[in-house]
């Protein structure tokens, strides 16, 4: 029997070879400076490792610099970034220049790294003092990458990215929609197996594959003739047909667990029933039959993770001479693969989790006990509470364990990365009762409580937010505690107001804690409650008593320095300044309280200005200065950690509006999804927001998937449902349903005139275009009950439109460009039911000219509708082509066929280059072919005989082609189609 050789360079690529070609093509494509990225997917064992370990052959083989980083599984979790941080290992000198690189690898120098060789001189400052900014080391490691490709192609590899950190998902997510042309590829890998529906990873994947550069290569398992030419090749044909069919049926398709099948075949050849029954005995076979010193390491080896460094396996082993003979004969036996910096690697993840689980439960909570002595010696490093949390839980020393997780979660917020410092958070409070109370930290369980409410708030999850928040609440005595159980009810209230629908309960709560502090003014939590106070009461439609709060909380903020309150409750002013129309003095206050917030370090109040301050500029049309407010306003958010905060959210979720709005779809697409597990109300919002640009573009599969996964019962009081109804109004609108689009927008104008009226004029004028459609399939049929009806209620929505025009008092104080431009737009839309008015029409094209361009597109193509059939083929050409531009550019292919469907229907040229005249083909082909047979001279009956058609024919295609022409006979005809450059002279 042949050695077998191992998963790795030397097994075969059998039945590969699409994604191969679709690999090199990628990595061509690149290398000629069209970057590019491939998300290769597929089961554990299915060969993705294999497949990028040649793509890198290939890579380097042509000269290419090949970086490579890998993901931890969850037996380790840590620092944000690791497989970044192991991929530039190789070039860290060229990051050494850059201050964010430089803390970045400055950071990571323990977890078993090759060692950057950056201290704190490198840097500029201690090690403890780094405040890593999030924004500035995406853009320091996508310049890096860029200046490196300016020598030469790159191909970064990522493996594993279903164990991404949210950290590590969001800088992929920046890396990928900023490929341009650079000369760089990057291959990320995951398992498709492990992504179950709340994965983090999947909406990541779905915003990253909406990018123009990036392709998913999906690795189906082995059909079984594929499997078995697979065990075949891979047994160079030594071994019987009966024992490969065998193998392959075993492997189901699966490289890896072909391999290890065929490698314990191979072990114990001489006993046929010696093959597993299952994988995991196959794995554990393999295990049992190392030497005892091997098998020792090997268990101890998976209780520290995947990867483990050889200085950590030392400290923690207990043997001396013995561990070095017992790892050589682990990667002898191929179970641990060496790797540079002296970390060993299992071979797959699969085997680790086999041998893990496969412990004795007093051996791994002893093993773990043993990781856990050794990071203890270690505490300050960065990383090693985080581990040092996981292996205290795991050998129950919760003492230890409940004060790593507190280190832990401060390391991580320090960070920016909330999602992970909230599970650390979520480690110390499930622990926090088993500890005694004199081994507790002196943080008290009410303000960890709270803590992990703010959290879970700032990382996408508002209900869990509202949930800690209320444990907080219960935990603390007001009576004894009185400025403390303030504060945790300002906090619960604030969770509460920032979830829609909740803002009485907000009020309730906020009044206790008014209660609580009534006699208190001298205390900072008090300007703080009368601040939190203002925004709720602004909310709830009560300006003067906000306004009243506000101010006190402005003066106790400015008598005691508390410099958040006073900008918080000067937001609240600035808001209210806005609704009397004084536009100007509230942007100066937004800005006032937008620097004040800045500069006493109170985040949350600064993005809460900047988004307010974007509102104010998007409703009153500014789109421009709104982008920019906006753009400004999430990288601040994304810089301090507060991208999924309350504002940090509606920032994002302004933005993408805003982007849909000016025709930057492909931006806010790059926005639509999170990269990150947040809540589904979040993901929701996002998504469905998205959904409205994937609707545009034609995607409507995927707009499906979307709409079947949304739950509009988790979203009842936002604005999710009334973005759901127009995207599932929109699909069947385009998918030629009128009647299904107008149900859809019955029922959500029933929704939204209760708790969003300002958006009934759009949904009216939505409605009433399905209608108008409607109508005309009704009077084609004749179906004259049908068209009353549809008239009828047509009525009733311009009329809801009007009415909420005239009496529903918007943000602004006075109807804005976006709300005037819908209600001129379903006065257009009514004119459809009765024929088209083109004045209306024109006013409409108008109206969406503050920026709002595919509306503006949409409403051209029902211009040059009616202006066709009121016989303005001038008007309509013109129409026509500036709505085909805007279709072409944004993509929208649904509106782009539309229009030029009515095209050439009307004989209209779309050709931008075309001159106005050249733009309208008054003539049908066969016009134009007999006019063009006249002008060279023929008689009827030689025309006729050369496009083989009678002379009588001939004669009536002539009639039509004099009247078109105001010509009277055929030599007349033919002079003006040339004095018009209707027809072209012959050479």
């Amino acid at each position: 029997m042949p050695h077998m050789p191992r998963l790795g360079s030397g097994i075969p690529l059998v039945a590969r070879g699409r994604e191969l070609r679709a690999l090199r093509a990628a990595y061509t494509a690149a290398a000629g400076g069209q970057a590019a990225a491939v998300l290769l997917s597929g089961d554990a064992g299915v060969g993705k490792t294999r497949m990028t370990e040649e793509l890198a052959r290939i890579a380097r083989e042509d000269g290419a610099l090949v970086l490579t980083g890998r993901c931890l599984d969850s037996g380790e979790t840590g620092l944000p970034y690791l497989p970044v941080v192991e991929a530039l290992g190789p070039v860290r000198e060229r990051a050494g220049s850059r201050a964010a690189l430089a803390r970045l690898f400055g950071d990571w120098v323990e977890l078993g790294l090759p060692d950057p060789g950056l201290d704190s001189a490198a840097t500029g400052a201690p090690r403890t003092e780094q405040d890593l900014n999030q924004l500035q080391l995406f853009d320091a490691v996508h310049a890096l990458l860029a200046e490196l490709a300016c020598e030469r192609p790159v191909v970064l590899i990522l493996e594993d990215l279903h164990w991404a950190d949210a950290s590590t998902r969001r800088l992929v997510s920046f890396l990928l929609s900023r490929l341009r042309t650079q000369a760089l590829l990057v291959l990320g890998t995951y398992r498709a197996d492990d992504l179950h529906r709340r994965h983090p990873l999947r909406p990541l994947l779905a915003e990253l594959l909406r990018l123009p550069a990036v392709e998913r290569l999906d690795m189906a398992p082995f059909s079984r003739a594929d499997a078995r030419a697979f065990v075949s090749a891979l047994s160079e044909g030594g071994l019987a047909d009966a024992a490969v069919r065998e193998l392959a049926e075993r492997s189901d398709g699966n490289a890896f667990f072909a391999e290890e099948l065929l490698a314990a075949y191979s072990d114990c050849a001489e006993q046929s029933d010696a093959l597993p029954a299952t994988l995991v005995d196959v794995l554990l076979a393999r295990i049992e039959r190392l030497g005892p010193q091997a098998q020792n390491v090997v268990r101890l080896a998976s209780v520290g993770g995947r990867r483990v460094a050889d200085s950590r396996l030392r400290a923690v082993a207990e043997m001396d001479a013995g561990l070095d003979a017992g790892l050589r004969e682990a990667v002898q036996h191929n179970v641990l693969v060496p790797e540079d910096g002296d970390v060993y690697t299992f071979r797959h993840a699969l085997l680790r989790e086999a041998v893990y689980h496969d412990l004795l439960p007093g051996e791994r909570v002893r093993l773990h006990a043993a990781y856990a002595r050794e990071l203890s010696s270690r505490m300050g490093e960065p990383g090693v509470a985080a581990a040092l949390a996981h292996h205290s839980m795991e050998s129950h020393a919760l003492t230890v364990a409940l004060r790593a997780s507190l280190e832990a979660a401060s390391e991580a917020e320090r960070l920016g990365a909330p999602a992970e410092a909230l599970e650390h958070l979520e480690r110390a409070l499930k622990i926090w009762a088993a500890v005694p109370v004199a081994e507790r930290p002196s943080e008290s369980n009410s303000r960890l409580l709270e803590r992990a409410s703010f959290v879970a708030g700032t990382s996408g999850e508002p209900e869990r937010a509202i949930a800690y928040a209320k444990a907080a609440v219960a935990a603390i005595d007001p009576v004894a505690e009185p400025e403390q159980a303030a504060h945790v009810r300002r906090r619960l209230a604030q969770a509460l107001y920032a979830t829609d629908g909740r803002e009485q309960e907000a009020r309730t709560v906020i009044e206790e804690a008014l209660a609580l502090v009534a006699d208190r003014p001298g205390v900072p939590v008090t300007a703080w409650v009368h601040a939190a106070y203002a925004t709720i009461l602004r909310g709830l439609g009560q300006p003067e008593d906000a306004a009243a709060h506000a101010r006190e909380a402005v003066t106790q903020a400015r008598a005691m320095s508390v410099g958040g309150a006073e900008a918080d409750a000067l937001i609240t002013l600035a808001m209210l300044d806005e609704s009397r129309g004084e536009t100007e003095a509230s942007r100066a206050g937004l800005r006032t309280a937008m620097a004040l917030a800045n500069s006493v370090g109170a985040p949350t109040v600064e993005i809460r200005a900047r988004f307010t301050l974007a509102v104010n500029q998007y409703d009153h049309g500014d789109l421009a200065d709104a982008v920019r407010t906006l753009d400004e306003g999430v990288a601040r958010a994304s810089e301090v950690g507060l991208t999924w905060s309350t504002y940090g959210l509606e920032l994002r979720a302004l933005q993408m509006v805003t982007r849909y709005t000016n025709g930057d779809w492909d931006a806010a697409e790059a926005s639509s999804e999170p990269g990150h597990r947040v809540s589904h109300v979040v993901w929701g919002r996002l998504a469905m927001l998205g959904a409205m640009i994937s609707v545009a573009r034609g995607r409507f599969a995927e707009v499906d998937r979307v709409l079947a996964d949304y739950r509009s019962d988790d979203h009842r009081a936002t604005p999710t449902p009334i973005v759901a109804g127009m995207v599932a109004a929109e699909l069947a609108q385009w998918r030629g349903k009128p009647e299904r689009a107008l149900e859809h927008l019955r029922a959500t104008l029933a929704w939204a005139t209760v708790s969003w009226e300002m958006v009934s004029i759009r949904l009216a004028a939505l409605a009433l275009s399905s209608a108008a459609d409607l109508a005309h399939a009704a009077a084609t049929r004749r179906d004259d009950d049908a068209t009353g009806a549809i008239a009828a209620e047509a009525a009733e929505l311009l009329d809801l439109a009007r009415k909420t025009a005239g009496s529903v008092v918007p943000r602004t104080g006075v109807l804005g460009p976006e709300g005037r431009a819908w209600l001129a737009r379903a006065e257009a839309e009514h004119s459809r039911l009765t024929g088209a008015d083109p004045d209306l029409w024109r006013r409409a094209v108008d109206a969406f000219g503050y920026g709002a361009v595919y509306e503006q597109a949409l409403c051209r193509w029902r211009l040059a509708e009616a202006c066709l059939l009121t016989d303005d083929r001038a008007g309509a050409a013109e129409a026509l082509r500036l709505a085909d531009e805007v279709a072409t550019t944004l993509g929208a292919k649904p509106l782009r066929e539309a229009l030029r469907r009515m095209a050439r229907r009307a004989r209209i040229t779309l050709d931008p280059d075309a001159t106005p005249r050249e733009r309208i083909d008054l003539f049908t082909p066969r016009e134009r072919a007999v006019l063009a047979l006249v002008a060279q001279g023929r008689t009827n009956r030689q025309v006729g005989d050369e496009l083989f058609i009678s002379e009588k024919t001939v004669s009536v295609h002539l009639s039509r082609i004099m009247a078109k022409l105001g010509a009277t006979r055929r030599a007349e005809a033919v002079a003006v189609a040339y004095d018009r450059g209707l027809l072209e002279r012959a050479e």
